[in-house]
């Protein structure tokens, strides 16, 4: 590899560095740059041919994203003047437009690391050269990435909105309802089925209003739903094996929540504030449309 801009991780952790205006950004490093770096770690710049093709930049640069997860993490920081930062956390610290490239590139460095082997014969698959698939040599099946499709849904009563949170969320931090499509499921079905799992209530109607890849907890594509449920039939049933809580907010109680940037810092004898994914997560959007759509 002789040119592009390259994003690098470690062990699936974009690298990070501060920015002139206080936050932070995610660096794309030159090929040229990089074989000076990795000669200075001693190792061969053959490890670039591990790169694998994301896209190319409104300016016609071509973009790749590679994984120097086989060094070791301080040596790397040293040279490149930055932090490898867990995803989770980057979802925190970067503006929106720099997440989608970052979020596609680590889903698909998980995939080509995740997926070395072929389900039929067992044998190790290789990527073509831009990695957009695996070859098993040993029968021709080919492999290509793949998304699992999520529903998330913000469910209201007309007046309220019902937010959930998981016990792995960070402490205060509450959401809309997200669960996985079954095979051979409508987005309609998903969202009545789901809804009425996590929480009990029966949606009378609902319409979509976007989607968002998401990275986690591997690769899915968000497809985000409105719902509307009987003002008369609200009482909560809390599935205890997929939620910690789940409660009506009001219009008021949401725009506080949407105000909190970053995670409240915790106080010792209080209560942690309610606070909502951040405005790069779709969740964030569906939430702020229904207060938007409040009487103030």
């Amino acid at each position: 590899m002789d040119s592009g801009s390259i994003y690098l991780f470690h062990k699936l952790a974009p690298l990070l560095q501060k920015a002139e205006y206080g936050g932070y950004t995610t660096p794309a490093m030159q090929a040229s740059d990089l074989k000076g770096i990795l000669g200075k770690l001693g190792q061969n710049e053959d490890l670039l041919q591990e790169s694998i093709l994301i896209g190319c930049s409104e300016s016609h640069v071509t973009q790749f994203a590679l994984d120097l997860g086989v060094l070791e993490k301080e040596s790397v920081e040293s040279q490149v003047t930055g932090k490898f930062v867990e995803l989770r956390k980057a979802f925190f610290l970067l503006n929106g437009h720099d997440l989608p490239l970052i979020s596609q590139s680590q889903a698909l460095l998980r995939w080509h690391q995740t997926h070395r082997y072929c389900s039929e014969s067992g044998q190790l698959t290789q990527r073509n050269q831009a990695g957009s698939k695996r070859l098993c040599h040993a029968n021709g099946a080919i492999y290509y990435p793949q998304m699992a499709p999520v529903v998330i849904t913000l469910v209201s009563d007309g007046s309220r909105c019902l937010l959930a949170r998981q016990a792995s969320f960070a402490k205060g931090m509450y959401s809309a309802l997200a669960g996985f499509c079954d095979v051979g499921e409508t987005v309609e079905e998903t969202v009545h089925r789901e809804v009425a799992e996590e929480v009990g209530l029966e949606v009378e109607s609902l319409w979509y209003t976007g989607s968002q890849h998401w990275p986690f907890p591997n690769s899915s594509l968000m497809m985000a739903c409105h719902a509307t449920v009987n003002p008369g039939q609200t009482q909560i049933s809390v599935n205890s094996v997929e939620l910690e809580d789940a409660r009506w907010f009001s219009a008021g109680e949401v725009r506080e929540a949407l105000e909190r940037k970053r995670p409240p810092r915790e106080r010792a004898g209080r209560a942690t504030p309610v606070w909502v994914p951040p405005r790069t997560a779709i969740a964030n959007q569906l939430i702020r449309e229904w207060a938007n759509q409040q009487p103030k």
